[in-house]
């Protein structure tokens, strides 16, 4: 049987082309293989920030992997409402992308979590697109946070698996009121599916008691900042209902499978 070739790759190795690359959710040691390739064979790093002067979080994760002869690119995703900004964000990164590739260097954009999953860079896929169709293209998956989440409960002593036999699995941002978190409650134990939210942050304060007066606090998962070193994944009933940060997260299952160890 061959053996995976070895990761010796050469900065800039990689024919002219944008790769994007899901950097997971914190740790580095989580970049697939296929990722770490196509960060050491190129010769242009492209990274988000949600401002001017903010380090990127994508950057931080796969920065021991990086080389200081790569050049960096930060590009700008405002984190705003408005649509206007945000379109105009994503037409600038992906002209700016595809002016690298035609300079005939390979490049690649990083992109927190996976590249489809929630992700600003599936933006940037739509408008190199529709702006820059000959533009050669390749995505590396990354490892999605509620995937980490559950893999680091398990590590951490908690039994918490993503989804079970039948089990459908739900993965949603967090709703801005009661009202539709109810309804996605409800619709999820119909289903009988894991409902996974994201970006909890300033509503875990009301989420909390909601959770707790349905009767399924006790049995959710929080995890907050997976795979940062101040990483918390516990039980939601151990966190007081006040303001988390952004990335932070639930998994909820109302009901288990009736077939258990």
């Amino acid at each position: 049987m061959v053996g995976p070739a070895p990761l010796e790759i050469s900065v800039g190795s990689a024919p002219p082309g944008l790769t994007l690359v899901g950097v997971g959710p914190g740790d580095p040691e989580l970049l697939t293989v296929a990722g770490l390739r196509a960060i050491r064979a190129a010769a242009v790093v492209a990274y988000p920030l949600a401002r001017e002067g903010a380090e990127g979080m994508a950057a931080a994760i796969a920065a021991p992997w990086l080389e200081q002869r790569q050049r960096r690119l930060p590009l700008l995703f405002p984190m705003v409402p408005e649509a206007a900004p945000r379109i105009a964000a994503w037409h600038a990164a992906a002209d700016a992308l595809a002016a690298e590739v035609a300079a005939g260097l390979p490049v690649v954009l990083l992109c927190e979590g996976d590249v489809s999953l929630f992700a600003s860079s599936s933006y940037v896929l739509l408008a190199l697109r529709q702006r820059h169709p000959h533009c050669p293209l390749h995505l590396v998956p990354g490892v999605p946070a509620v995937c980490a989440a559950a893999a680091a409960a398990g590590a951490a002593g908690i039994a918490w698996p993503l989804a079970l036999q039948s089990e459908a699995l739900l993965i949603r941002p967090t709703p801005e009121t009661a009202v539709e978190l109810e309804t996605l409650l409800e619709r999820a134990a119909g289903e009988a599916a894991v409902l996974a939210l994201l970006k909890l942050g300033q509503r875990w304060r009301w989420v909390r008691p909601l959770l707790e007066r349905r009767g399924v606090l006790e049995g959710a998962l929080f995890a907050q900042r997976v795979g940062w070193p101040d990483q918390l994944v516990t039980s939601a009933a151990a966190v007081p209902a006040e303001e988390r940060p952004y990335f932070s997260l639930l998994l909820i299952r109302q009901g288990w499978p009736e077939v258990l160890p």
